[in-house]
Formats: C-alpha cells, structure tokens, sequence
C-alpha cells in the first residue's frame, strides 16, 4: 500500500483538486501549494516523498523552484507542464527533475510515473550501505559511526535516528515523522523523546567536534544538513 506524501504545487485548481483525489485514491497522503513561492516553503517546511512541480506558476516559476530545491534537497520531483516544449523538459531535467510529463495527461500515466520515482528513491536509499556526511560516516553493515575515522559509540536508538537522519539529509523531519520512524509506534509518550535524543546525538557529534551538523527548525523539526 502506498502512504507516501505527495506536495502538488499547481496553480490550476481543478487540475490540483483532481490529481489529489486520484492520488488519495490510490492511498498516498497529500499537500498542495498554488504559487511558486508558497511551494517553495512548504517543500522546505512538509516532510514529502514527492513533488509534482508545474512549470508555469505565479510568483516564481517552477524551474526557478526546482533550482532553489536543488540546492539542498534531493527529493524526487516529477514536472508538469502544458507546453510541449523540448526546452522546458530539458531544462527542468537539467535542473535535477527526476521526470516530466506534458499536460493534458491520463492520470494513470502520472500514478506510473510517480510510482516508478518512488522506487528509485527507495532502491537508492537500500542500496546505501555507507552514509557520509562531511568527515561523519555510518557504517550500516558493521553498524558503526566514525568521525575522522575516530569511533563514535552510540546505542541502538542513537544510531537509527542518526541513519535516518542522515538518509533524508537537508530534509526538516518533524518530531513526529522522527517517532514514527524511528520509534515504530512502540512509543506511545509525548514527542519530546525526539528532543532527548537530539541532545544525546548532539553531545556525542556536535559539541564532541566543534562541528554544526544538526540543525533546529523552530516550530517543524530536525535537519542534518550536507555542507
């Protein structure tokens, strides 16, 4: 079953309306954004697997999104477009989109499309048998954490929180997706735990190295960021 969370950035309406029916037919979550700008920030603010970017969007065009995104988000993005431009589609995939697809559409073709990014995406992440960031690695076959080479000893909660931070880099995780992911609803007390953890990671990475790794959104959540 799907579960994923899909932002449509649509200034149409209708087009939005229905994509997001379709979209939670088939099981995904969904949020929605009608400007580039208002887009912009929810891709930074809402913890999404997807977006579905269209090129012609007031404020700020979706190719302008598409690079600002880029510049610290690797989150699959499909483009939508009415044009059937040669140099809108070459440009978005230049730009980092990971697919495109010409309005008008059959909606089957979009799910397909949709499901095949997500796939990729999963594939890339299992496929990562060594997370780096900067001179932070984690080692998910021998299970260990290095910085400079130098062992970092974690627990088992300390460590899933550090992979999936690190596996949804210079994305902002709210407390809640941290729990859920992290904790796999065997945890039923307040999200604060998330914050506790946080510290622990940060005493034991951060403050240990003099080295700003994780990051506070106020009001959202978590990030790792990739310097």
């Amino acid at each position: 079953m799907a579960g994923e969370k899909i932002l449509i950035i649509e200034d149409e309406v209708k087009i939005s309306r229905f994509i997001e029916l379709e979209l939670k037919y088939e099981g995904y979550k969904v949020e929605q954004a009608y400007d580039g700008r208002e887009g912009l920030q929810k891709a930074s603010e809402v913890n999404c697997d997807l977006i579905l970017l269209d090129i012609m969007l007031p404020s700020m065009n979706g190719i302008e999104v598409l690079r600002r995104l880029r510049q610290n988000s690797e989150i699959p993005v499909i483009m939508l477009t009415a044009k059937d431009d040669t140099m809108d589609k070459v440009m978005g995939l230049d730009m980092g989109a990971d697919d495109y697809v010409t309005k008008p559409f059959a909606i089957e073709e979009l799910l397909a499309r949709i499901r095949v990014a997500l796939k990729r995406k999963a594939s890339k992440i299992e496929n990562t048998k060594i997370l780096k960031i900067g001179s932070l690695k984690v080692d998910l076959d021998k299970y260990t954490v290095t910085y400079n080479e130098e062992s970092i000893d974690l627990t088992k909660r300390e460590f899933d929180l550090l992979k999936y931070l690190m596996e949804n880099k210079n994305i902002v995780l709210s407390r809640e997706k941290l729990l859920e992911a992290v904790w796999e609803f065997d945890y039923m007390g307040d999200t604060n735990v998330v914050d506790v953890y946080i510290r622990y990671l940060r005493s034991k990475i951060d403050e240990k190295y003099n080295k700003k790794l994780i990051h506070t959104v106020r009001g959202v959540g978590y990030l790792i960021k990739d310097e």
